[in-house]
């Protein structure tokens, strides 16, 4: 069943019902998303924001969770190059592979098929900031060794009916404990 948050004198003399901390737990209190249309580049090896791939959100209650979903178009330099992104709040990157030798770690990764199209590198992860300051979640991605790694774009880019771009989205949702 969906709920409805009331706003403004238009209820009565209903007070303080329908605020947020009254919300029962699993509501959406609020949405945020940020969209980049344009295209970047990188040949960094460590992680680099992408630009305009940032939202702000201030948590309602210490308790609440954010649920953070990205879908990012990436792709590596052809011949096998890998391309990877990850979700950070703040400086801290989140809902990433544990720890194992030299590996990169990141929450999605791909590799470039030999004719360069892009990949969809989707993340979803529920994050508990215990926080009512206003919290930053981006993204960020990284290129293979010495090679290039493409947002919104294939690697060749051509001009021409054969290729396109896309978009890339950042959300955030605050959901009530």
């Amino acid at each position: 069943m969906a709920l409805t948050k009331v706003i403004g004198a238009g209820i009565g003399t209903v007070t303080n019902q329908f605020a947020d901390g009254n919300m029962a737990a699993g509501s959406v209190l609020q949405v945020k998303q940020a969209v980049k249309t344009d295209t970047q580049t990188t040949t960094a090896s460590d992680f680099a924001d992408v630009t305009g791939l940032s939202v702000s959100i201030t948590p309602s209650s210490a308790s609440s969770k954010i649920l953070v979903f990205s879908n990012v178009l990436c792709v590596g330099t052809v011949s096998a190059a890998g391309a990877w992104t990850r979700i950070v709040r703040g400086s801290t990157a989140i809902g990433v592979a544990d720890a194992a030798g030299n590996r990169i770690r990141a929450a999605a990764m791909g590799y470039a098929p030999d004719n360069g199209d892009t990949r969809q590198h989707a993340t979803m992860f529920l994050d508990s900031p215990s926080t009512t300051s206003a919290t930053t979640y981006k993204v960020q991605f990284s290129a293979n060794g010495t090679n290039t790694a493409y947002i919104n774009r294939t690697q060749a880019d051509s001009d021409s009916t054969a290729y396109a771009r896309g978009i890339s989205i950042i959300t955030v949702m605050e959901i009530g404990a």
